[in-house]
C-alpha cells in the first residue's frame, strides 16, 4: 500500500453533483440544473424567504394598532395554595420571613422577577410574606390565618 491507493473508508463519503463540467456530466449544458433564468438561477442569488418579489411585504401591507406601555411591570404569579405546599412540604420555612429571594432559591421567580401573590387556594399556616403586590384575597386570606402582608418596593 502507498498514497497511491488511498480512499476514504467505504460509505464515508457521498458522490458530490459536479456542477457545469460538460453536457456528458448530466449536470452541465448552458443552466447547469438551475433551470431557466430568472433571479435564481444568477450566481450568487440568496433571497430571503419573506421577500416577495418586490410586491409590499406582508409586514408593511398589515396596519398597525395599538400600543405598548414602556413603563409596565410584569408580575410573576405566586397563589397561596402554592405557598401552602411549599410550606407543607417543608420545602419553606413558616416561622421565618418568605421574601421574593427566598421564592427565587426554591426556583418559582428569576433574579429579577417582580412577585404577585395571588388568592387561589387557601392557606391555614401563619406566614410572614413580603413580596411586590398582592391580590386583596390573598391579602385577606393571609391575614385570616394569623399571617402578615409586607409590601416592598
Amino acid at each position: 500500500m502507498d498514497l497511491s491507493n488511498l480512499k476514504p473508508a467505504k460509505g464515508s463519503t457521498r458522490k458530490q453533483k459536479r456542477l457545469g463540467r460538460g453536457v456528458g456530466s448530466g449536470y452541465g449544458g448552458h443552466s447547469s440544473t438551475k433551470g431557466n433564468k430568472g433571479q435564481k438561477s444568477r450566481s450568487g442569488a440568496s433571497i430571503p424567504d419573506w421577500f416577495e418579489g418586490g410586491q409590499m411585504p406582508l409586514q408593511r401591507r398589515i396596519p398597525k394598532y395599538g400600543f405598548t406601555n414602556p413603563f409596565r411591570k410584569e408580575y410573576r404569579a405566586v397563589n397561596i395554595s402554592r405557598l401552602q405546599e411549599l410550606v407543607t412540604s417543608g420545602t419553606l420555612d413558616a416561622s421565618s420571613a418568605i421574601t421574593p429571594e427566598i421564592l427565587g432559591g426554591v426556583g418559582l421567580l428569576g433574579k429579577n422577577d417582580l412577585v404577585k401573590i395571588l388568592g387561589s387556594g387557601s392557606i391555614d399556616v401563619a406566614v410572614d410574606i413580603t413580596a411586590h403586590a398582592f391580590s386583596v384575597s390573598a391579602k385577606e386570606k393571609i391575614e385570616a390565618a394569623g399571617g402578615k402582608v409586607t409590601i416592598t418596593q
